[in-house]
């Protein structure tokens, strides 16, 4: 042992014996040797005394931490050459058959009593180590006190009197089996401070272990047959449920929003879409297979406390009402794009900023819509981007360097005797316009015929009109009237500079073009036409005073018309509209197959009184249609009628010369000549009729709106026409038409 070490008594087995029972409870536990040089020692054995029974132990006791860790912060100075010491002594004395472990007790002045338990069980095995080995005592000299230990403490505090002691409680003691006298020969090393630190922190880490595997076997038993903790189906906790209770909550939770709308977005569109309605719905089974079992891993269930598993939804669809449902959607979502462009308004020019169109996938969509449907946010359709072809670019170049010069100012076109016409900055968007040239720019487009029909009224007046060749019939033979050529502007000329007019800002003036414009027919052409004798004339009379105004007004429409080799001629088109702007009258029709009255009746009469004359005049019969039922004054089967927009009279010249129609119309009667030069002869034939049919009887309501009619019988009738050439009296043709009449109802008013 080291001099510096504290006094020590020496205590035999006979004195060991002697102490009662309560005295040995309360014996402070053997610590190790080298530890007590750092505990102040009382000066006098008497104060100090303690005994410790080394039989029983093994090896040395570890000294209490508390003390230990006290004395260390008191003498750390001298704590490393003491333990040294101490360990040089142990090792030398090998002869000791028993080791006695001194522990100084220096109970501080303000130390609260500690509470002793019984340790009878130990004492009760120190003892009987002690009967089986009992070894001579080992007696520690005592040390020297320290000077500045002595100065610190106060030795006279701690007389060993028994009763003074309070009890001090400490776990059992765990007592070694004795130890053969040859291994206590050299006495273990007593461990070090470090490692004692360790203890209580592994066996509080071994607790915590021992605790969550407890937790986590728990765990797994109360979970198990359950739905993994933190699962959920679009939203809705399934987690910690039978499979039976989490189908009932998903249904429930999720059922009803198959029926409630989903917004959607598609581009810039803004829309909804209920599932249900566009063939989504819920594949329950499929769904909840996709829950996992429970997790094995400790880390994966300690988690599952914290956050949440999403299970996706799976779903049905039916791809026809999917499809339905996208092309609704794309029908508000696509958008056309919008080109660039420049446009006038009020004698402005502006441009139109080019945006690009979109166009729903709808195949695309309608997968996107059925996989996130459920996710309870707006679903984000996609859309293609359609391009414009023109770009800001091309605008502001098409807007800078045409439009603006262009609407600089008009556009004057001067005509003869100082008459002006003028393209007004407020016209010019008339004229011209832009049209994408490919390659995002704007190209230009002169509409000229616009500029001509804006600016030809202006100059009409200092134009001479042409006019054709025509015939009079004085002294009753046909003969010429020269036609007279025309003076007129030539606008396609006048106008061709249009382009450079408009893209100038100073000169924007430009002389009117004349020139000659023969007249359609001229003098020589009317003269070498042939018209100089009847080639086919028929007269038809019996018509009323309303019909014989309207039979005038269209006879002198048509006459005088030429018809040349080859040509077709029309009623319709000759006369033009005939109502009552053109003084047209009120009279009768057939309307229905009835007696009715309208605005221009009874130019039928003139329709078949030309028909018959260029019948046998030996023209083409290209279209002509008869009356529904038979009228007395007119030819059987040889007929027509007209209606103004909708039944017309048309036939061809087919001879090599022209002809020329000549109308005279009375009160009475009308008659159509065709004049030309006779080179066929024509005959008719009416067949017998057959196929009579009895009229009905209609009774309408007295008024102007009901025409009464004693009726007629119905028939069907042939004619035959035969055309022979006027020279040779050969055959040219022979056409027969059969006509079914309907019978004419008999009408009464009441």
């Amino acid at each position: 042992m080291s001099d510096e070490e504290g006094p020590s008594v020496e205590k035999t087995n006979s004195e060991d014996s002697s102490l009662p029972e309560q005295e040995l409870e309360s014996v402070e536990e053997p610590q190790a040797v080298e530890e007590t040089e750092s505990v102040e020692e009382p000066q006098t054995a008497e104060d100090t005394e303690t005994v410790v029974e080394a039989e029983s132990l093994e090896s040395p006791q570890p000294v209490d931490a508390d003390v230990v860790d006290s004395a260390e912060a008191a003498d750390g100075e001298v704590a490393d050459e003491d333990e040294d010491e101490a360990v040089d002594e142990l090792t030398d004395d090998e002869s000791a058959n028993e080791v006695t472990t001194v522990i100084p007790v220096v109970p501080a002045d303000d130390a609260p009593p500690t509470e002793v338990v019984d340790e009878a069980p130990a004492t009760e095995a120190i003892d009987e180590q002690t009967e089986q080995f009992e070894p001579p005592a080992v007696v520690v000299p005592p040390k020297p006190p320290r000077p500045e230990f002595v100065q610190q403490y106060d030795t006279q505090k701690f007389e060993p009197i028994q009763q003074q002691y309070e009890p001090v409680v400490r776990e059992p003691a765990v007592v070694a089996p004795p130890v053969p006298q040859q291994q206590q020969q050299q006495p273990e090393a007593p461990a070090s401070t470090s490692s004692r630190k360790w203890v209580k922190p592994a066996i509080a880490v071994g607790a915590i272990f021992a605790v969550a595997a407890i937790a986590y076997g728990v765990d797994i038993f109360t979970s198990s047959g359950k739905t993994p903790r933190g699962t959920q189906v679009a939203g809705v906790d399934i987690g910690d449920l039978t499979p039976a209770d989490a189908e009932a909550t998903l249904r429930a939770q999720l059922g009803p929003r198959l029926v409630e709308p989903v917004a959607v977005h598609a581009g810039g569109v803004d829309s909804e879409i209920v599932p249900a309605s566009a063939g989504v719905d819920v594949d329950w089974s499929a769904t909840l297979s996709g829950v996992n079992a429970q997790p094995i891993n400790p880390i994966t269930r300690i988690t599952s406390f914290f956050g949440s598993r999403e299970v996706p939804v799976v779903s049905t669809v039916d791809q026809q009402a999917l499809d339905t449902s996208m092309a609704q959607l794309a029908a508000n979502s696509d958008r056309a794009p919008v080109e660039g462009a420049v446009v006038f308004e009020n004698g402005k020019a502006t441009g139109v900023s080019p945006a690009a169109g979109q166009a729903l996938e709808t195949q695309k969509a309608g997968s996107t819509f059925a996989a996130e449907w459920s996710d309870g946010g707006v679903v984000d359709l996609p859309v293609d981007e359609v391009p414009v072809t023109v770009t800001q670019a091309g605008v502001d170049r098409a807007l800078q360097e045409v439009a603006i010069p262009a609407v600089s100012g008009d556009v004057v076109v001067n005509g003869r005797d100082g008459k002006v016409a003028t393209l007004g900055v407020d016209q010019i968007g008339e004229v011209l316009t832009f049209t994408p040239d490919g390659s995002g720019g704007l190209t230009p487009q002169y509409n000229t015929d616009a500029a001509i029909k804006i600016l030809t009224p202006q100059l009409v007046s200092t134009e001479v009109q042409p006019k054709d060749a025509s015939f009079t019939f004085a002294g009753g033979k046909p003969s010429v009237v020269p036609g007279v050529v025309g003076d007129l502007i030539n606008w396609p000329d006048t106008v061709k500079e249009l382009p450079v007019l408009l893209g100038s800002t100073a000169s924007r003036a430009t002389p009117a073009v004349y020139g000659p414009v023969p007249p359609a027919l001229t003098t020589e052409a009317a003269e070498a036409l042939g018209i100089n004798e009847v080639i086919g004339e028929f007269t038809t009379g019996g018509f009323e005073y309303a019909s014989g105004v309207n039979i005038g007004l269209a006879a002198s429409e048509i006459d005088g018309a030429v018809i040349k080799p080859g040509d077709t001629f029309s009623l319709n088109e000759y006369t033009g509209p005939r109502g009552a702007a053109q003084g047209y009258v009120e009279s009768g029709i057939i309307n229905n197959g009835r007696p009715d009255k309208a605005v221009g009746g009874g130019i039928s009469q003139l329709a078949t009184t030309l028909y018959n004359a260029t019948y046998f005049a030996g023209m083409d019969d290209v279209a002509h249609t008869e009356h529904s039922y038979y009228i007395s004054r007119y030819p059987e089967a040889r007929e027509a009628t007209i209606f103004d927009g909708a039944i017309d009279l048309q036939f061809r010249n087919p001879a090599k010369t022209g002809v020329m129609i000549e109308t005279i119309a009375t009160s009475s009667n009308i008659t159509v000549r065709i004049w030309g030069t006779k080179t066929v002869d024509v005959t008719s034939t009416t067949g017998p009729r057959t196929s009579p049919t009895s009229p009905n009887t209609v009774t309408l309501p007295e008024g102007p709106g009901c025409v009464a009619s004693s009726g007629a019988p119905g028939f069907t009738v042939s004619d035959t026409r035969v055309i022979t050439d006027h020279a040779s009296g050969a055959e040219i043709s022979s056409n027969t038409r059969t006509v079914k009449y309907d019978p004419v109802p008999i009408v009464k008013c009441e």
